[in-house]
């Protein structure tokens, strides 16, 4: 059956395909031939996703689960946190579908309605941020109805509820942007509040366990805390209205699914008649002539290196997606930083939990930058004819990424100081050596990408993207060791780390650099 052009559901279709493709694009590389060792690697991550949510909730469920206040903290906690990672990708789906798509020209000058156009992306980003919500939660939902019946299947439901909440309020808050700061800020604007919102209330409730423990305790340690679950509202709240839901209470669960139903179409109906302007000026702000005040330049000298080294910052500093790629792996650096800051004082035995993640999450920031630089050079073939020598060029690329990556971590280090010579020191080598390892595997595996295309760069080199984490977890696990005094034993992840990165030059593409 032909399906009527420029019909909603004619642009459901071709949404569908795009998502598909670019899906799949995502995931293989481009290369037909890694769609079966991706099926195999799904379904292998699945059975352990499953098997680890079994033995985390088979203890939970033996002991009976009942409708009370610390099961309805437990569930809305939960629920809330997936609510905020959903709603953050709902943001940066939304922008992008103003910023990134190139065919809305085409689309927009056509006889087909913006309405409707509007209509089917708004309702595909919902499907997909169901999406990532189901393959998150899917595990535990499993396992909950393998363990206490087929009343649990309705948390999907819930979900998609959640998921349409959350589509409709980053629309909403991309319209106001676009009417408040103006199309040339809004993409800006929207990066920080999804980076702040997937990332904010996993690290204020992180924080809050903090100050509440005194230690690093899960966050989820918070919401079987007695005097938090006692703090809460009573039993008869409508804020426990999804919770009870996904129990099984069916008035609930109707207008929770209402709620969503009902915001998601008001939100389409508001939006839509704007969505075709917002969209040409998001279009045109590459074209636009911003009105410049005459003024003096100012030439200051500089060595090659150092020109070539603000070169970078600038780019980086441009960068349109920058924040959305970045911002989030920084803010996961606020709860260390806070633990260190309210024990200090303590015994220095302490502070060695907070090493691992700092190791880790620099290492993952510095392969971040390192593509960005190395192989997201936008003027590649200008810098390879320009008259500097090429290992010139790297370096100074290197030197930017690493710069950037001390100014953040350097704050924490120096706080550490105040506790422990040795523990500082330690975080410091072997930050460095995560850092250093993260951008030597993409030296090696650079090769020259559009920028944009940076969501893709773990698919460019399944052999990069395993050897950059698997790198950063080999020397985190070294530096909890030797910051506890183990060193025999650290010797192990030490010299682990040493082999995946000798594996790695050996299957990089040496005879391919550019």
């Amino acid at each position: 059956m032909r399906l009527a052009p420029a019909s909603m559901p004619w642009f459901a279709a071709h949404e569908a395909r795009l998502m598909w493709r670019d899906g799949i694009a995502m995931l293989t590389g481009g290369y037909p031939a890694r769609r079966i060792a991706l099926t195999i690697f799904v379904i292998v991550v699945a059975i352990v996703l499953h098997l680890m949510a079994n033995a985390i909730v088979g203890p939970w469920v033996e002991h009976g689960i009942a409708p009370d206040k610390a099961t309805l903290v437990a569930i809305t906690g939960t629920g809330f946190l997936f609510w905020t990672v959903m709603l953050s990708q709902a943001l940066e789906s939304v922008t992008r579908a103003y910023y990134s798509r190139a065919d809305l020209d085409l689309i927009l000058s056509s006889p087909a309605s913006s309405h409707t156009l509007f209509a089917v992306r708004t309702g595909i980003t919902a499907a997909t941020t169901l999406l990532l919500a189901c393959l998150l939660a899917s595990p535990v939902v499993d396992v909950l109805v393998l363990h206490d019946g087929a009343h649990w299947l309705t948390a999907y439901l819930v979900l998609a509820a959640l998921s349409a909440l959350s589509t409709a309020l980053a629309v909403l808050i991309t319209v106001a942007l676009f009417r408040l700061a103006g199309p040339r800020r809004t993409r800006l604007f929207a990066q920080i509040i999804a980076a702040l919102v997937g990332a904010g209330f996993v690290i204020g409730i992180q924080a809050i366990a903090i100050l509440h423990f005194g230690n690093m305790a899960s966050r989820f340690a918070l919401f079987g805390d007695p005097d938090f679950i006692a703090a809460m509202p009573p039993l008869d709240s409508l804020v426990w209205a999804p919770a009870r839901a996904v129990l099984g209470d069916w008035p609930s669960l109707v207008g929770v699914v209402a709620l969503g139903a009902l915001g998601l179409g008001g939100t389409i109906a508001f939006a839509a008649s704007s969505f075709g302007r917002h969209a040409i000026a998001a279009a045109g702000i590459g074209q636009q002539q911003v009105a410049r005040r005459a003024r003096p330049v100012h030439f200051r000298p500089r060595s090659q290196k150092q020109q070539l080294r603000v070169k970078e910052w600038k780019l980086l500093a441009r960068d349109p997606w920058l924040l959305s790629q970045t911002l989030m792996q920084v803010l996961y650096l606020l709860p260390p930083a806070l633990y260190l800051w309210i024990s200090y004082g303590q015994s220095a035995g302490t502070y060695v939990v907070v090493i691992p993640v700092l190791v880790m999450a620099t290492g993952q920031l510095s392969g971040g930058l390192s593509w960005l630089a190395i192989s997201g050079e936008d003027a590649h073939d200008l810098v390879v004819t320009a008259p500097v020598p090429p290992a010139a060029v790297t370096q100074a690329k290197i030197e930017a990424v690493a710069t950037v990556v001390l100014v953040l971590l350097a704050p924490i280090i120096i706080l550490m100081l105040f506790a422990s010579l040795h523990l500082a020191a330690t975080t410091a080598v072997f930050a460095a050596l995560s850092s250093g390892s993260a951008t030597a595997i993409q030296l090696w595996f650079r090769v020259p990408m559009r920028r944009a295309m940076f969501r893709r760069r773990q698919v460019a080199s399944r052999v990069s993207t395993i050897a950059e984490a698997l790198s950063s977890i080999f020397w985190a696990g070294t530096a909890v060791l030797v910051a506890g005094d183990q060193y025999t034993i650290a010797a192990l992840p030490g010299t682990l780390a040493l082999v995946t990165l000798a594996i790695a030059w050996w299957l990089s593409p040496k005879g391919r650099r550019v």
